[in-house]
């Protein structure tokens, strides 16, 4: 099974994809993984980042990762891969996520741009375009650490997503934060 584990940058994805790898679950960055294998179309001198081009990867992982096997495709990108079979969605309250990308000690713009993307619910809207609602679900990772986030997963994983009503998509919503912002 092909499961993305996406979100906005700082919801958790690369702190909880540790924790699985040492549980045994095969964990691929695909930001790397497109890197590596040229899967780029270019730079983005804005954001200081490598444009990914996404049919490119989906069509190299389809060929190449058996559906057999548990696989998670950690990356802000991996829920715009058509070839997943589910896409766990990462949410973060904005003011934490604020948090947590100041103490990665991104720059302000930076950090309002996540922030605004996270509100506005972006990574899910794209998951849902490009992936219907079946596949999807969200898990809050305010108050969790990744620990708990990674039993859950895991947890998940093992019950083959049977189960899965408490993470359905839709019931997280910080619309009302951008009220705050502007």
């Amino acid at each position: 099974m092909k499961i993305a584990l996406t979100g906005t940058p700082g919801t958790g994805k690369t702190s909880v994809s540790q924790i699985l790898i040492k549980n045994g679950i095969k964990v691929i960055d695909l930001n790397d993984l497109a890197i590596s294998k040229n899967f780029t179309s270019g730079q983005d001198s804005k954001r200081k980042s490598a444009i990914i081009d996404t049919i490119k990867l989906n069509d190299y992982i389809k060929k190449n990762f058996n559906t057999n096997d548990t696989i998670i495709f950690e990356s802000h990108l991996s829920h715009l891969l058509k070839c997943m079979d589910k896409i766990i969605i990462l949410r973060c309250h904005p003011k934490e996520l604020q948090k947590r990308l100041k103490t990665k000690k991104w720059n302000k713009k930076k950090i309002q741009e996540n922030v605004e993307a996270e509100i506005l619910d972006i990574v899910l809207s794209e998951s849902v375009e490009i992936q219907g609602t079946q596949k999807l679900l969200e898990i809050d990772t305010t108050q969790k650490s990744p620990e708990e986030l990674s039993e859950k997963i895991l947890e998940l994983i093992d019950k083959k997503f049977n189960g899965v009503k408490n993470y359905k998509i839709g019931c997280i919503d910080w619309s009302e934060e951008i009220l705050k912002y502007y």
